[in-house]
């Protein structure tokens, strides 16, 4: 039988990897347009959520007493999730998941403006180290004008406002509704791009197509029971793992080798963040939030 806490890294380990085996399925699909790959995202994210409403609530599921800061948070999650896939399709997979790993750097700086919260020199100290990190990262990018290295930054300030609202939201709302409306307003964006011309997938692809949502919704509920389970502070250094998979599925998949600055840059983003976890660990509060649903 299986303690709490091991329950706990077996639920982050099998997290790190539906998500990382998403990106990479993201990254294969750069034939299909940008909208209807996030028409099967929100779609086929919405599944598994369905096994979590209580009964009682299933002719009232939707009722809330929030719809503004759901919908900044939806808004935020939209913005971060676009870019993230725009990333992946035009970055090595390890480039991009190295900069994602920035999101606490902005998740400080932003709880400072929107939760009043009073930040210390280690964690100044850790968002300067960061950033350094980030500019190792991109430098050959934008010595060469590649622009695409400012997506996984977009998507680190969207994530971060996501951190600040469901931190909000969570007190008052189910993590399964916070969720459903995210996946939903996925679907809904994904209708209004039917001029992309949409590709009819064959089978084969269809199926791919649905892992993403499936994966990305049973990526965030394990996630969360892992944080339910086990101490934030033991399992999380696990998330470390998606650059180890990044690094592995980019060179069998698309022979990319990351760099040498790409590695020395994703070791001081991971440090600054990892600072960042441990003294906000120190200090009780809440820093957990999935990575981009």
């Amino acid at each position: 039988m299986l303690s709490k806490n091991q329950l706990g890294f077996f639920y982050m380990f099998i997290s790190v990897c539906a998500f990382s085996l998403m990106d990479v399925i993201v990254k294969w699909s750069d034939e299909y347009p940008v909208g209807e790959v996030l028409f099967f995202r929100g779609f086929f994210g919405i599944i598994p959520l369905l096994f979590l409403i209580p009964k009682v609530r299933y002719f009232d599921f939707y009722k809330t007493n929030r719809p503004l800061l759901h919908l900044k948070r939806c808004l935020a999650g939209l913005i971060a999730l676009i870019s993230i896939f725009i990333a992946l399709r035009n970055l090595p997979l390890a480039t991009v998941v190295s900069i994602s790993f920035a999101a606490p750097i902005f998740t400080t700086i932003f709880s400072i403006f929107l939760l009043n919260e009073k930040v210390g020199f280690y964690r100044w100290l850790a968002v300067l180290v960061g950033f350094v990190g980030i500019i190792v990262i991109s430098e050959p990018g934008f010595s060469s004008l590649n622009l695409y290295y400012i997506y996984p930054i977009i998507f680190c300030l969207g994530l971060s406002y996501v951190a600040i609202s469901i931190r909000k939201l969570s007190t008052t709302e189910p993590v399964w509704l916070i969720s459903f409306f995210f996946s939903f307003s996925i679907m809904i964006l994904s209708f209004f791009t039917f001029y992309q011309n949409w590709i009819l997938p064959n089978l084969i692809d269809l199926l791919l197509l649905s892992m993403i949502g499936i994966l990305g919704g049973l990526a965030n509920l394990w996630l969360s029971q892992s944080y339910k389970l086990s101490e934030v502070s033991l399992v999380s250094p696990l998330k470390y793992l998606a650059l180890i998979f990044a690094i592995i599925f980019g060179y069998l998949v698309w022979d990319e080798i990351p760099t040498s600055k790409t590695l020395i840059g994703a070791l001081l983003v991971i440090s600054s963040s990892f600072i960042i976890f441990k003294r906000e660990m120190t200090l009780k509060k809440s820093v957990s939030v999935a990575r981009h649903e």
